[in-house]
């Protein structure tokens, strides 16, 4: 789906919304302002609904927002304001709960025209805070690598590489918007909130203002239990991720690659060295006049390429490693076994920590025998215990993270080992030792490996979380607090 199609399909409920009003219930004021009000309302109650399914994807993406609002201040006259965003960071997960919620709940007001003054200024606040959020992504693409983005006088043409944040997260994963779009989606509706803010005596009113504060206070309860329940207690309940349960994750990377392969340049895009001068050329002219732009004299920003009949998505850049630097991904796509894997997209733990132990040596010493023929012996002899301390630098793992493991998924991987199933161990930050100790930590073996933390948040929010494979298609996902008894997977996937 489109952002225009979006918009049609909402746009005519809100046409045919605005008309059950004004015909029947007799309660608009102004027509254009009552559409206004049932367009919007419904367009953020959708946006944030999309979002409340996997509200850990907003924490993620805006992460990423705060992360290049780091790196951005960081080179500045300011750059006192740049230690703010990590904080903000770390509280990602709260911050994207509450946006949700807020954009859900400022929805509905505006359909019922609740609070009138106060839900038109939200609107117009929330609408400039996303403005400025996709705006600032957007003009970025302008933004070359190692150039600050205060830095307006080195600029140079527009490049979705540029990019650091290649998507608004305006959708969730429902809908993929280039910032570039969403931008102008946010200026579109800065119309109607500055409308609004001039007319808010003219919006239209469903209930009292008691019936409004008993909605909303119920209407926030029931969201922030349904947004925690989507990432605390369980996966979101719908996936619009490419990694959902029955995704065939092999077929969709061969058709991927197949169609990246596909490509063809049909032109190449050059900067004059000296002037700065930028130029297009269709392929067959440049390869007829190649000598004419020598690499001392020109440099190509950019190859023209026609689009892949397959649209990459992040099952492209799945790749599993072993911690040697091995790629394992084809070997691991290719099993027809049923594999159990776990997946850890951030192993929790809070530092490392050196481990004395006391430990105990035999010590024996060797005595000389000398035999009647003259023979000499040597034989040891046991002599004393003595003890001595070990030291051990082991990580100190997180209480809950561990308990996830030791108590939720071992047992529930002991009994597929049992059934001859096959176990590995995904993470990310971590190398071989670190793998190791966590081995050592949970008491669970298996074939540790690793991949891109970015990877994993997509693949799967629970963290641990837990996957039945088979031969390159994911068979199911599991939150660890939602993990099944191993005889009712058997029974359900085994058969």
């Amino acid at each position: 789906m489109t952002l225009i199609t979006l918009f049609g399909y909402i746009g005519f409920a809100a046409l045919i919304l605005t008309y059950i009003m004004y015909a029947g219930l007799k309660n608009v004021r102004n027509p254009l302002m009552s559409f206004l009000q049932n367009f919007t309302g419904i367009l953020f109650v959708f946006s944030g609904w999309v979002k409340a399914i996997d509200p850990l994807g907003t924490a993620f993406k805006m992460q990423q927002y705060f992360d290049q609002f780091d790196v951005v201040f960081s080179g500045t006259a300011v750059k006192f304001i740049a230690p703010v965003f990590p904080l903000l960071s770390s509280y990602a997960g709260t911050f994207s709960v509450v946006m949700i919620i807020f954009e859900i709940v400022l929805g509905f007001m505006l359909v019922k025209g609740a609070s009138p003054k106060f839900t038109a200024w939200a609107f117009f606040l929330m609408v400039a805070f996303f403005t400025v959020l996709t705006g600032f992504t957007y003009l970025t693409g302008y933004v070359p690598e190692g150039v600050n983005f205060f830095s307006f006088g080195d600029w140079g043409e527009y490049q979705t590489k540029n990019m650091k944040v290649t998507d608004c997260g305006c959708f969730g994963d429902f809908i993929k918007l280039e910032p570039k779009i969403s931008f102008f989606k946010d200026v579109f509706l800065l119309f109607p909130a500055i409308y609004f803010i001039r007319s808010w005596k003219n919006m239209h009113k469903w209930f009292t203002t008691r019936t409004h504060s008993i909605s909303i206070a119920a209407s926030v309860i029931v969201l922030v239990l349904y947004c925690f329940n989507n990432f605390y207690w369980n996966e979101p309940h719908i996936d619009f991720r490419p990694f959902k349960n029955g995704a065939d994750i092999r077929g969709v990377r061969k058709a991927e690659s197949d169609a990246a392969a596909a490509v063809q340049v049909t032109g190449f895009k050059l900067r004059n060295k000296t002037n700065g001068e930028i130029i297009t050329l269709d392929y067959a002219v440049y390869m007829k006049d190649f000598s004419k732009y020598p690499s001392d004299s020109w440099e190509t920003i950019e190859q023209i390429k026609t689009e892949p009949a397959v649209k990459p998505t992040k099952v492209s850049e799945f790749f599993i490693n072993t911690y040697d630097s091995q790629d394992i991904t084809e070997e691991f796509l290719q099993d027809t076994g049923v594999q159990v894997v776990i997946l850890s997209c951030k192993p929790l733990y809070h530092g490392i920590e050196t481990k004395i132990s006391i430990v105990e040596d035999s010590v024996f010493v060797s005595d000389t025998i000398k035999e009647r023929n003259g023979k000499e012996t040597i034989v040891r002899r046991f002599k004393e215990m003595k003890k001595r301390e070990v030291k051990q630098e082991v990580l100190k793992w997180d209480a809950g993270y561990l308990a996830a493991f030791q108590n939720v998924i071992k047992p529930f991987t002991d009994a597929a080992i049992k059934d001859g199933v096959a176990l590995k161990v995904v993470t990310a930050g971590l190398d071989a030792s670190k793998a190791a100790d966590l081995s050592r930590a949970t008491g669970i073996e298996a074939a540790y490996l690793t991949a891109d933390d970015i990877l994993l948040k997509t693949v799967m929010r629970s963290n641990p979380g837990i996957m039945l494979w088979k031969n390159g298609v994911i068979m199911q996902k599991w939150h660890y607090k939602k993990l099944p008894e191993w005889d009712q997977v058997r029974q359900q996937f085994l058969k």
